[in-house]
């Protein structure tokens, strides 16, 4: 389990840092939704970053966190992965669009899992 988190606490820092350090090339390649707007894409990776320090504490430091965080983390990919799919279309390239949610629904059934897994070892 802890090398699961770190894995995700790593995808959420990644995301952070690259929608904060490098927001065109975000835009371009990875969430081509609509016009870019740095300012916004900076709120958002201040989320990224301060979930994906709090995920790696669950994993390395509290345990007792791990099923709270995955909690946020399953219900916040979840609503993501519906945001996603009302926007399906908006996507330029239009590829990313099917792609971008498909791999949201997995993210979120590991994440699932996870919880799953988390919960039969908690207290």
């Amino acid at each position: 389990m802890k090398t699961a988190l770190v894995a995700f606490a790593a995808l959420q820092l990644l995301t952070g840092a690259l929608l904060w350090l490098a927001p065109g090339f975000f835009h371009d390649e990875i969430g081509p939704f609509g016009p870019e707007n740095t300012h916004y894409m900076g709120d958002l990776a201040t989320w990224y970053l301060a979930f994906g320090a709090l995920v790696l504490v669950a994993a390395l430091g509290r345990p007792a966190w791990r099923v709270p965080v995955l909690v946020l983390a399953l219900v916040q990919n979840a609503l993501h992965a519906f945001n996603h799919l009302l926007d399906i279309g908006e996507a330029d390239p239009k590829r990313l669009g099917p792609s971008t949610f498909v791999s949201l629904v997995v993210l979120t059934a590991l994440l699932a899992m996870a919880l799953r897994a988390s919960s039969r070892r908690s207290p």
